[in-house]
């Protein structure tokens, strides 16, 4: 290899190049390691230019070796189950019914073009490039920040241990759907109370069969906030442990025994979701739920908070600033189309929303026709949707066992699929970074997402006590509502920033995530389940649990400017040249021009390494 490629016509401090940018690729046995690889020489498609890449030494020895996605359309199922959730389920309904019906489609549908396929496509795109997790991902990108990559593992951890309890409900719920008549069906039950009805009504001082079963029977209730802890459930925790077992047998083997299993979790909830469609527009009053679903209130556009409502829904269902799919698309093959990928998932996603939507409002209007009461009266946010609203609408349909069975399979499909994803960024995140160590303590990987998945577990068990439903409540909204918006907040930053400073399409996410950002601060408020609001010190615990994610991003830029002397930029431009040497250099990328390497992320990085070429005299 050639040093005198980087003759740098400027002085200063940038000669401590040579000392501290510590390329793996520098050191003295390079020209060894060139030798060795000279006959791998392999021509890659990336973006839209075609570059030849040298694969290299034992730094590229791990990337050759890093598995894939048998076939590509694996990587593009695991995606939509990755994006495709319970929150389809839920909570894009509920926002609909809460944010004007069909006129919250207009938000939605805008941030989704404007945010979701263009952040999807920059998250693919730089898993894919640097065939890493998240974490050393983005720190290649931007070391500055790259503690946005270890709070994405972070929040992604912090899921996994609650979220988790989803799919225990589901199972219990399964379980208890082979029973007839439906537990759930009349009130001759142990745990019902003299209040109970079978009918909804629009009594503050009645409840009904689904609603006692879902609080007395599920969870198992008379815990009337966070202050008691109750009893362990000990039915939950044999099924909590079944989930994690499910969920270990998915992915012990990684991307090639995940890929098999989403072939069936990502396809099969469409099945069941449009049968249930089919079953449901049939019924009397179904339409008059429809009618609730999409009749547009324009009025409702005018509020700031649709707006913000509709940009959460697309970060939270798609999954931008977990990890999650750049973790997996770092399996991807190097001349896989992410564009194409990113296009897919998010469509089919947004498309899966508005399904879903059909399907809970026409059921909605049927128990409407029923019990002579509004839609509104039926619709409820969060947990309460699928597992007090629809469990009573099966009470009333024909076959009732058959519609809850495979309702309630559908979601367990629709929670593993996005279970994968969680755990996979962790166990991803360590691999890039501890290989070595991992595989000689664990010996093999199977060990490692052994480990993982039993301390998740544990972490998991406080949720299946009589309390659960208040900390689930807690962890999800200090979580996926107040971290979520932050780290995408700072993804943006870390990659166009650094790549996009002169791209307004770049500028105009930027800016437009900071709006979101600031008026989410503004809407703020506290968490609550029902009609309890979580006392002060228990929201301070929430806080506690979003910075445990929250506080890697300025670690991380901590740590990076410690390690490094010289001023702020200074220790910038170091990593501007370091990240162009990497590319023109370890991954021997041969260019007539830097024009030709085609704009990877934001379009923009040709035109970056042409200044920086210019600055620093680079040539090579």
């Amino acid at each position: 290899m050639c040093y005198t490629c980087l003759s740098l016509s400027e002085t200063g401090d940038l000669s401590v190049l040579k000392f501290k940018l510590e390329l793996d690729f520098l050191t003295d046995n390079t020209k060894n390691r060139e030798k060795e690889s000279e006959a791998r020489e392999e021509k890659q498609t990336f973006g839209l230019g075609q570059v030849t890449v040298v694969t290299q030494g034992a730094d590229m020895e791990e990337e050759l070796n890093r598995p894939t996605w048998s076939k590509q359309i694996e990587f593009t199922l695991a995606g939509i189950g990755c994006a495709v959730g319970l929150g389809n389920i839920w909570r894009f309904p509920y926002l609909c019914y809460r944010s004007g019906g069909g006129a919250f489609l207009v938000p939605y549908l805008f941030m989704l073009v404007v945010l979701g396929i263009p952040l999807l496509s920059m998250e693919l795109t730089v898993g894919q490039y640097t065939r890493r997790g998240p974490v050393h991902a983005l720190a290649i990108v931007c070391p500055l920040f790259k503690g946005v990559g270890m709070a994405s593992v972070a929040i992604s951890f912090i899921m996994c241990t609650y979220y988790n309890l989803v799919i225990t409900w589901a199972l219990y719920y399964l379980f208890n759907s082979f029973h007839a008549p439906l537990p759930w069906q009349n009130c001759n039950n142990t745990w019902n109370t003299p209040n109970c009805t079978s009918h909804a009504t629009n009594s503050s001082y009645s409840s009904t069969a689904s609603q006692e079963f879902f609080k007395y029977a599920s969870l198992c209730g008379g815990i009337s906030g966070i202050e008691e802890t109750g009893n362990i459930r000990w039915e939950l925790c044999l099924i909590l442990l079944l989930a994690w077992i499910l969920i270990y047998l998915c992915i012990f083997k990684g991307v090639k025994s995940t890929g098999k299993v989403v072939y069936f979790t990502a396809l099969f909830p469409y099945v069941i979701l449009i049968a249930l469609l089919i079953n449901n527009v049939q019924l009397p009053g179904a339409i008059d739920g429809i009618k609730f679903f999409i009749v547009p209130e324009w009025d409702k556009l005018l509020s700031m908070e649709v707006w913000v409502n509709a940009a959460a829904q697309i970060f939270n269902s798609i999954g931008i600033g977990f990890g999650s799919l750049m973790a997996m698309s770092s399996y991807n093959s190097f001349k896989n189309n992410v564009l194409k990928d990113a296009l897919t998932i998010s469509i089919v996603n947004s498309l899966t929303s508005i399904l879903a939507g059909f399907v809970i409002f026409s059921a909605f209007g049927y128990m409407s026709y029923l019990q002579s009461i509004p839609v509104s009266d039926l619709a409820v946010d969060g947990p309460g949707l699928v597992y007090i609203v629809y469990p009573q609408a099966f009470a009333n349909m024909p076959v009732a066992q058959l519609w809850a069975v495979m309702f309630f399979f559908m979601l367990l499909c629709l929670g593993l699929d996005s279970e994968f994803a969680m755990v996979e960024v962790l166990v991803t995140s360590l691999l890039d970074q501890f290989q070595h160590k991992m595989i000689l303590i664990f010996k093999k990987k199977e060990l490692l997402v052994l480990a993982v998945c039993g301390i998740a577990f544990l972490l998991g068990i406080p949720c299946v006590m009589q309390v659960g439903i208040y900390i689930f409540q807690l962890m999800d909204h200090y979580t996926a509502i107040v971290s979520i918006m932050f780290l995408a907040f700072f993804e943006v930053i870390a990659i166009c920033w650094s790549y996009g400073e002169n791209d307004r399409l770049c500028l105009f996410f930027h800016y437009l995530v900071t709006v979101i950002l600031i008026f989410s601060i503004i809407q703020f408020k506290p968490a609550r389940y029902e009609d309890y609001v979580f006392p002060p010190w228990a929201q301070g615990v929430g806080w506690v649990i979003a910075m445990a994610s929250i506080i890697w991003i300025p670690l991380g830029s901590i740590h990076t400017l410690w390690v490094l002397p010289g001023s702020f930029m200074q220790v910038m431009d170091i990593y501007h040249l370091g990240l162009i040497v990497k590319c023109l250099i370890s991954s021997k990328i041969r260019l007539q021009s830097p024009a030709e390497l085609s704009p990877v992320i934001c379009g923009n990085l040709g035109h970056f390494i042409s200044q920086r070429q210019e600055k620093f005299n680079l040539h090579g």
